[in-house]
C-alpha cells in the first residue's frame, strides 16, 4: 500500500516529547547502573536477547545517546537536559581522531554538531574540524569516494556503504567553520560518485559499491544488510533519501534534488508497504508480510521528508506522509513507560542476514525519532 497520503493528522509533538523524556530517564538509569559495571561503555545500543547492550566509543552508534539529549534540550531549554548532553558528549570526543571508521558524522557530528548548534561551545567546533579531518584522510581522489569498511578485504576491496551519505554533512559544516573548501569537495566528489554508481533506474539503492582504486572502475554491486543484492534494504533507502536531502541543502545542486525527489518516489510510491507506512526491513523480502518492520528506517525517512517538503514542489504529500509516519510511531511503535530498558521506539531492524538486531530497540532510531519531531514542529511554524 502507498504511503502517500494527501492528509494525515499532525502528530501531537508535545505529547510525543513528554512521553520520550520520561523513557529517557529510565534509559539514564540503565546507562549509570552499566557504566559502573564497564567504565569504558559509554552509550546505550539496543536490546538483544532480552539483555541490556551497551557499546565504546568507538562503536559507530556511539553518538546517537548524546545526541538525543541534545534535541531534548533544544525541545524544552530545560538545563537538566543540557549538563546530560554536555556529560555523555564528553565520552565520545576522542573518536575525533579515528581514521579508521567511516561513520565519523554519525559519532561526532551528531552530539558535537548539536551541541555546537545550541551552544556555540568552542570546544565543539575543534572536535568538530579534527574529526573532518580524520575522515577526509579515508578519501580516496582515483574513486572519488571516502571508504567505507576496512574490513573483509576478502570479499571487497574498497567498499563504499550508502550509509556514508550521512556523513558529508560533517564535512560541509567544517568547511562553513573553516573556509577550507577541501572539506566541501571531497563531500561533493563523493555525493557525484555515489549518484552515480549506487543507484538503480527505479532510485532504489545498493547497499555497497565496490571500487578498484588504480582506475576508480566499479567491481561489483552488493546489499549485505537487505535481503539479496538487487533487494532494496528498508534503512539504505533511507540514508539515500536523507543524504541527497541535505547535500541539495548545503550546495542547492539541482541534481541532489532530482535524487532526492526520485528516492522519495519509490519510497511512497512502494505498494509492499504497510498501511501505517512503517516499512518491512527489505521491500523484497519474500517471506513479507510474515518478517520484521524497521522503525529505525522510518524514523530516517519522516525526517527527510519534513527536510525535503522545504525544497521540494512536493512538498505537501512529503508533509502528509511524513506525520503518517511519525504518527504510527508515536502511537503504535513506542514502549510503554519503564519498558524496553527505557529505549523509546519498539520494532526495528538492525542485519537481518546476520541474525543481529531483529525486531528491537536501537539508538538511532530513537534519534531520528526526535528530530524528525522537532522538524515537525519547526516546519508548522515556517508555514
Amino acid at each position: 500500500m502507498s504511503i502517500s497520503v494527501v492528509k494525515a493528522q499532525q502528530v501531537n509533538v508535545a505529547k510525543a516529547f513528554a512521553s520520550a523524556a520520561k523513557q529517557t530517564d529510565v534509559l539514564i538509569k540503565n546507562v549509570d547502573s552499566a557504566r559502573k559495571i564497564k567504565s569504558n561503555l559509554v552509550s546505550p545500543r539496543t536490546v538483544e536477547n532480552g539483555q541490556f547492550k551497551m557499546v565504546t566509543s568507538k562503536d559507530w552508534t556511539s553518538g546517537f545517546f548524546p545526541a538525543e539529549l541534545w534535541y531534548f534540550y533544544e525541545y524544552t531549554r530545560d538545563k537538566k537536559w543540557l549538563a546530560l548532553a554536555q556529560k555523555y558528549t564528553e565520552d565520545i570526543k576522542a573518536e575525533q581522531f579515528n581514521k579508521g571508521t567511516h561513520d565519523l558524522g554519525f559519532m561526532i557530528y551528531c552530539p558535537f554538531g548539536n551541541g555546537y548548534r545550541l551552544t556555540g561551545d568552542p570546544a565543539y567546533k575543534a572536535v568538530i574540524i579534527q574529526a573532518a579531518k580524520s575522515l577526509s584522510a579515508r578519501f580516496n581522489a582515483k574513486a572519488g569516494v571516502i571508504k567505507s569498511w576496512d574490513h573483509n578485504g576478502d570479499k571487497w576491496k574498497y567498499p563504499v556503504i550508502i550509509d556514508n551519505m550521512m556523513n558529508l554533512e560533517l564535512l560541509f559544516e567544517t568547511t562553513r567553520l573553516t573556509g577550507d573548501s577541501s572539506f566541501y569537495k571531497i563531500a561533493v566528489t563523493h555525493a557525484n560518485t555515489t549518484l552515480k554508481n549506487h543507484f538503480r533506474p527505479d532510485f532504489s539503492s545498493y547497499h555497497v559499491i565496490d571500487y578498484d582504486t588504480l582506475t576508480g572502475k566499479v567491481l561489483q554491486k552488493v546489499t549485505a544488510q537487505g535481503y539479496a543484492n538487487e533487494s532494496a534494504w528498508a534503512r539504505g533507502q533511507a540514508w539515500a533519501l536523507y543524504g541527497y536531502t541535505m547535500c541539495y541543502r548545503e550546495t542547492k545542486n539541482k541534481a541532489y534534488l532530482a535524487q532526492a525527489d526520485g528516492v522519495a518516489s519509490f519510497i511512497l510510491n512502494n505498494k509492499i508497504t504497510p498501511a501505517d507506512g512503517i516499512p518491512y526491513w527489505d521491500y523484497n523480502d519474500p517471506k513479507i508480510p510474515e518478517t520484521s518492520r524497521d522503525a529505525s528506517a522510518a524514523a530516517i525517512t519522516a525526517s527527510a521528508l519534513y527536510e525535503l517538503a522545504k525544497y521540494s514542489t512536493s512538498s505537501k504529500k512529503y508533509k502528509a506522509a511524513a506525520d503518517k509516519i511519525i504518527n504510527s510511531l508515536s502511537t503504535k511503535y513506542t514502549a510503554k513507560t519503564g519498558a524496553n530498558y527505557g529505549f523509546i521506539l519498539m520494532h526495528s531492524t538492525g542485519h537481518r542476514p546476520a541474525k543481529s538486531e531483529i525486531d528491537v530497540p536501537i539508538n538511532y532510531a530513537d534519534y531520528y525519532y526526535l528530530e524528525a519531531l522537532l522538524r515537525s514542529k519547526k516546519i508548522r511554524v515556517s508555514g
